[in-house]
């Protein structure tokens, strides 16, 4: 809730195989009777946020199987943060870009309830909590103790050291807005925010430009911020992917200012494939799937029986009491707290 969650934590290559594979069966299907109509399953599309692979990964692996097993190649198309995702698929509902879309929240499920993007309802598919995480060497170096509460980060010795989200384009931004409703109510996080504001927070469009460029503790960056919105799965990303490697994890998690994210997909409405788009999304939930999903995208299978890696349990975070919000109430408000958060914090 881009390569890791992380495959939020590496840098994504074109995918051959699936190009090769469809070429392939479109040449068996030249080469048949035309006279014929084809019976050859349809190649999809499966949408996805900016994080989700597009090859080169064990999930990559997973959907060669598929089309292995079924003939229906799959493409991966990136749409953005998820946020962003959501709001093109509104435009387009009925006529989408593709055919599956991965990874919709339940910050921006009401949205896509509204625009009616899917064909019938999405399916649960993983699950994860958004937390600060901080920068546990910046912190050490300075003596200073890092916050643990949400109200901490509004103490003046955390002044400046904070960069979030927009909850507008970002889901763990709005994650995160949605923490501090939970936290202060519908009628104090306003009051939360504008004492958030004058201490000095810091606001970017998506999380890749928060964790990367601006959050000092990232691998490789040079970022001023050691405080950010991120995921409660980042620190065991950290440890995975360290160049040289090392066996502790470089970032900590603030579990009292987590809210728990679930993540769905759903095929799209206006689908030329409804047939095959089904058959990816029980894909999509089985345990073959599911199983690749704590070390490619760093979140939780909704799979119960599904075996974590030790590398993703060892390292991540899953809060005992992890701030929610109910979808109804998302829904009846989320346009309404989005455009209050934008005038009290970047009027």
């Amino acid at each position: 809730m881009s390569a890791v969650r992380h495959t939020r934590h590496r840098c994504l290559r074109r995918s051959v195989v699936a190009a090769v594979t469809l070429a392939l069966i479109s040449a068996v299907a030249a080469c048949g009777d035309d006279s014929s109509p084809s019976t050859d399953p349809a190649a999809i599309t499966l949408v996805a946020y900016d994080s989700f692979p597009k090859a080169d990964t064990p999930l990559n692996e997973a959907l060669a199987e598929f089309t292995a097993s079924t003939g229906i190649v799959v493409s991966v198309v990136n749409a953005g943060d998820t946020g962003t995702m959501v709001t093109k698929a509104a435009l387009t509902a009925g006529n989408p870009e593709g055919d599956v879309m991965w990874g919709v929240d339940n910050t921006w499920l009401s949205a896509a309830v509204e625009g009616t993007i899917f064909d019938g309802e999405p399916a649960q598919v993983d699950f994860g909590d958004v937390c600060l995480n901080y920068d546990i060497a910046w912190f050490a170096q300075r003596s200073l103790t890092p916050p643990s509460t949400l109200a901490d980060l509004l103490l003046p010795e955390y002044r400046d050291l904070l960069v979030v989200q927009n909850p507008g384009s970002s889901s763990p931004g709005l994650a995160f807005l949605l923490a501090t409703v939970a936290e202060y109510g519908p009628d104090g996080w306003q009051s939360y925010w504008t004492a958030l504001r004058d201490n000095g927070v810091e606001v970017v469009d998506s999380w890749d430009i928060a964790y990367y460029e601006r959050f000092s503790g990232a691998a490789g960056s040079t970022g001023p911020k050691p405080l950010v919105v991120s995921y409660a799965s980042s620190p065991p990303a950290e440890v995975l992917f360290a160049d040289p490697p090392r066996n502790d994890a470089p970032t900590g998690v603030l579990p009292a200012t987590c809210f728990r994210q679930v993540e769905y997909a759903g095929v799209l409405r206006g689908t030329d494939h409804p047939t095959e788009a089904g058959q990816l999304l029980e894909f999509l939930q089985s345990q073959r799937f599911q199983q690749e999903l704590p070390l490619t995208l760093f979140v939780y299978p909704v799979d119960a029986s599904t075996p974590l890696p030790e590398a993703f349990t060892q390292f991540s975070v899953i809060a005992d009491d992890p701030y929610t919000v109910e979808p109804a109430i998302i829904a009846a408000n989320r346009e309404q707290w989005q455009d209050q958060w934008t005038e009290i914090v970047l009027r």
